[in-house]
């Protein structure tokens, strides 16, 4: 690719990514792999607290979200989230945000842009926390 194409397409991702956006995030969502939906989301996510510490918890929901066949594409611990598509081939984004409240208190949050999803995924998340 040319110097000027590359030079010109940097300045439309930079236009495109409008004032709100970081380059950063704006590469992301070029990419499809773009968490900020689901942090947008996040007040309308359903939550749950679990008396239990925030590793175990973050733990277990590793393993539920592999049990259940969701496809993992995104990890940010800054950002206390783990980022799953429900399958690999239904890529309706789904986030799981945790929060330590103590040493054995931790709120799971799970956030999405589809209510469904949302839905479908909390209910296998917290079901699988409370066993």
């Amino acid at each position: 690719m040319g110097r000027c194409k590359l030079i010109g397409l940097g300045l439309i991702m930079v236009f495109v990514s409008g004032c709100g956006v970081g380059m950063k995030e704006s590469l992301r969502g070029v990419a499809g792999v773009s968490t900020k939906v689901l942090e947008d989301n996040l007040s309308g996510a359903d939550s749950k607290e679990f008396d239990l510490a925030y590793d175990a918890v973050y733990s277990q929901v590793q393993k539920i979200v592999k049990e259940i066949g969701a496809y993992v594409y995104a990890v940010d611990k800054s950002k206390n989230l783990i980022a799953i598509y429900v399958t690999e081939e239904d890529t309706t984004p789904v986030g799981i945000f945790f929060k330590g409240l103590d040493n054995n208190k931790t709120r799971v949050s799970i956030s999405s842009p589809s209510k469904f999803a949302k839905e479908i995924i909390s209910g296998k998340i917290f079901s699988g926390l409370e066993k």
